[in-house]
This record gives structure tokens, C-alpha cells and sequence, in this order.
């Protein structure tokens, strides 16, 4: 078998591969550079074992590496390393789940500012809980990176936050990112960035982050992701314990993920417009399992499954800007009427909550402890239509606001089975006020209820 350094030498060429003459001339540095063109830290000195004084040396090599866009491969072992700031072009790669980048404490891990380009691959990075300095947020903390790639790595045990990102681009992909204090991914003011494939669990405070400090144009594509065991240490009523959350941020899509056993909310849109939210599968929420919220224009919540939750699906808070959805071909089930706080409003146990300009179609409801489905809340209410929906097992099938200066509802073609408390009653508030509008007929004019079917 021809060896490596015969094979270069054969061809007259040095380590490198630069005839020697060459690298003479233009005093170019000779350095070792597997076939494949990486770099090999380990003939530079940076070896397993040794502990974080190799820093110095692990941060220049990098940078001269950097300089001739080219990556760095760490064979397998644990390197402790600290306060590493990043070049440009940083291309760092490793054996999967064998080459451990060890966090040494005192202050940062991996930080980068204003670079056009970070790869990180193929490394398991160890936070080993250590103390972070006040200036970074995160484990691995970027800021004005055009194109970040974290891909098969393993980003575990952060005092904070796993991964955090401000006004970056580029993808999340492949990679697990468990055991942080605070998120495992925070993203704000993002660029055309893609979290797919992920597997994100035991987190402190939440999972996918995707926020905005203005309201604005987000684009985030979050999909594929497995999510899991996520806490909220910090308590609150919503703001924690997310397995995905969306703030200000607009047109995200967020698709086909599995999330389980949130504190709070599987996916949470607040204040997003043109949010999709597509596809998923959400398992035991503490609180309201899907939500778009507050001041949003545009949701599209279409063909996800919950099963278990405080309540199902909640399109509200027309009273701060909250409109304009269509809620199709959900399956909703096993609902309870306990949630992680003392709710003052509506309360918890409902299977789909909508208030304005919004189309409820093709959903199923069952086992929803309060209502099945609640139309409006006090005067707030608007441009509803609320057809082909099937409900079962809930004392009522639907709640409809009859306070004055609601706007108008149509539910029309529902069925409602098992619902021993009327398939559709007025409520103002919380307070029943109506028999069954669907037997008794409706008198009030901004309702129209026809052709529904009861059994």
C-alpha cells in the first residue's frame, strides 16, 4: 500500500502538496493536509487529554486555517478548550460522537461576530454545566454570521443556552442539543435560517427559539425536529416551557416535528403573522398545545395531532390584533381541565379556540372536558365559520359568545356526539346563559346555526 507522504513525494511535492521549490520562493507554510484537504490538529500540537492552556494554540491554528479556507479535523478524544472566538470561514470537523470539545470554564466556549461563514461538524461540545461569562448567551454564541452550519454534532450541557444566534442565516441540522439551563436553540433576528432534523431534549426553559426584538420578516423554516422533556425552572404563564416558540417573528413555517412533554405549549406563535403550523405531532402538553396569539395577521394551523394537553388549539386574543386563521384537519383528544397556573379567563379543558376572521373546518375533537369548541369571548368575536368539525365526549360541543357587540358566526354541518349539555350554547363570559341552540333554534342575530346534527 503506497503510503501518503511516498505517494506526494513521488510527485515531487512536499507535505502540503507544494513543490518545495515553491514553498521556498513564496515562504509558504508546509503544513499536514489529509487527501481530503483538512487540516489535522494533532500535527499542530493540539492532541487529546491535555487540558485548556493548548487554547492559545487551538484558536491560531484555526485562524491560520481560516486564512487558507480550509478545514480543521480533530481526531477522536476530549480537547478542553476556552474563550475560543472564531474566524471567518471557520470549518471545524471531527470523528461523530468520538471528538469531544470539553468547555474549561472562565468565561466563553465558541463565539464569532461578523463573519461571513462557520461550519461546526461531527463534534460532540461540553459545556460540562459550566459557569458562562455576562457577554454570551449561549454554549456556542454567534452574532452577524451570513451562514452558520452546525451539522451531526452534539451540543450538550450548557449554563445556558445550548446554541444562540443574533441576525445569523444558514441551517441547524442533524444535531442534539440536550441538557442546557436555559434553551437549546435561541434565534433572533434571523435571515433565511433552517432548523430541520434536530433532536432537542431535557432543556431547562425551552427548545427551538425563534424571536425577533421588532416585529418583522423572519422566514425560519423549522421542521423534522424531535422534541422532548422540556421544563420551564423559571416559571411564568407561557413565556417558559415551549417546545417551539415564535415571538414577533414573521412567516416561519413550522412543520412535521414531534414534540412531547412540555411544560407549557408544544408550538407557540406570539405576536408571528404568516405563521404555518403543519403536520405536527404534540404529546402531552402542560398547557395549551398548539397557540397563535396576540397581535398576529395570517395562521395557518393545519393537520397536526395533539393528544394530551391543559387544552387543544388556540387561535386567540383578537383584543391585541389576533386574526385571520383557518384551522383545518386537526385531531384533538384527551384534554383536562388542569393547566400549570390559576387561568382568570376561559380556563383550561377546550379542544379549539377561535376568534376572528377564521375558518374551523374537517377537525375532531374527542374528550374535551370543558367545551369542545369555544367561539368567541365576550365581545370579542368576528367573521367565523365553523363547518364539517366532528365533536365528541364533551359535556358541551360548542361554546359561542352571545355578548353584545359580538360579531357573527356560522356553524353549519358539525356533528356533536356525547355532548350531555347541548351540542351549542350561548355563553357570556363563562357564564351559560342559552338551552341548545342547536335543537332550540338560534334568536340571536349575529349567529347563523344550521344543519348541524346531534346524537
Amino acid at each position: 500500500m503506497v503510503s501518503r507522504r511516498l505517494f506526494l513525494s513521488g510527485l515531487g511535492l512536499g507535505a502540503a502538496g507544494i513543490p518545495p521549490a515553491l514553498a521556498r520562493t513564496q515562504r509558504l507554510p508546509v503544513v499536514d493536509v489529509d487527501l481530503r484537504g483538512s487540516i489535522d490538529a494533532s500535527a499542530h500540537g493540539i492532541r487529546p487529554g491535555a487540558d485548556d492552556r493548548r487554547s492559545k494554540a487551538f484558536a491560531k491554528l484555526l485562524k491560520e486555517a481560516a486564512a487558507k479556507n480550509m478545514p480543521v479535523f480533530l481526531p477522536p478524544g476530549d480537547y478542553a478548550v476556552s474563550n475560543i472566538t472564531l474566524p471567518d470561514n471557520t470549518r471545524l470537523t471531527g470523528v461523530p460522537g468520538a471528538t469531544r470539545i470539553v468547555y474549561g470554564g472562565d468565561g466563553h466556549l465558541f463565539a464569532a461576530d461578523g463573519a461571513g461563514r462557520i461550519e461546526l461538524a461531527n463534534l460532540v461540545i461540553d459545556g460540562a454545566n459550566r459557569w458562562l461569562g455576562d457577554t454570551v448567551d449561549g454554549l456556542v454564541h454567534f452574532s452577524n454570521v451570513a451562514n452558520v452550519t452546525i451539522e451531526n454534532c452534539e451540543i450538550q450541557g450548557s449554563s445556558k443556552t445550548a446554541v444562540s444566534l443574533q441576525r445569523c442565516g444558514g441551517r441547524i441540522e442533524r444535531s442534539r442539543l440536550s441538557g442546557a439551563a436555559e434553551y437549546a436553540l435561541y434565534a433572533v433576528e434571523s435571515r433565511d435560517l433552517s432548523v430541520t432534523g434536530n433532536h432537542v431534549f431535557d432543556c431547562g426553559n425551552g427548545g427551538i427559539l425563534i424571536h425577533r426584538w421588532e416585529k418583522g420578516h423572519d422566514g425560519t423554516i423549522v421542521s423534522g425536529n424531535r422534541i422532548a422533556r422540556i421544563s420551564a425552572t423559571s416559571g411564568g404563564t407561557g413565556q417558559y416551557g415551549n417546545g417551539i416558540n415564535v415571538f414577533r417573528a414573521d412567516a416561519v413555517m413550522i412543520g412535521n416535528n414531534h414534540v412531547s412533554g412540555c411544560a407549557f405549549s408544544a408550538i407557540r406563535a406570539n405576536a408571528g403573522s404568516n405563521v404555518q403550523i403543519s403536520g405536527n405531532t404534540c404529546l402531552d402538553s402542560g398547557e395549551a398545545a398548539i397557540y397563535s396569539e396576540f397581535g398576529f395577521e395570517g395562521a395557518l394551523v393545519n393537520g397536526n395531532l395533539v393528544d394530551g394537553a391543559a387544552s387543544g388549539i388556540l387561535i386567540v386574543n383578537f383584543d391585541e390584533g389576533g386574526r385571520l386563521a383557518t384551522v383545518t384537519g386537526n385531531v384533538v383528544r384527551n384534554l383536562r381541565l388542569e393547566g400549570p397556573y390559576i387561568h382568570d379567563g376561559a380556563g383550561f379543558g377546550i379542544g379549539i379556540a377561535v376568534e376572528a376572521d377564521t375558518v374551523v373546518s374537517g377537525n375532531t375533537v374527542e374528550n374535551a372536558p370543558k367545551w369542545g369548541l369555544m367561539l368567541g369571548w365576550g365581545p370579542y368575536m368576528r367573521g367565523l365559520v365553523v363547518n364539517g368539525n366532528l365533536v365528541r365526549r364533551s359535556p358541551v360541543g360548542c361554546a359561542v359568545t352571545v355578548v353584545e357587540e359580538a360579531g357573527s358566526a356560522l356553524i353549519s354541518g358539525n356533528i356533536f356526539e356525547d355532548t350531555p349539555n347541548g351540542a351549542i350554547a350561548g355563553y357570556r363570559w363563562n357564564e351559560r346563559t342559552t338551552g341548545d341552540l342547536a335543537r332550540d333554534g338560534s334568536t340571536f342575530a349575529h349567529l347563523t346555526i344550521e344543519r348541524n346534527r346531534t346524537g
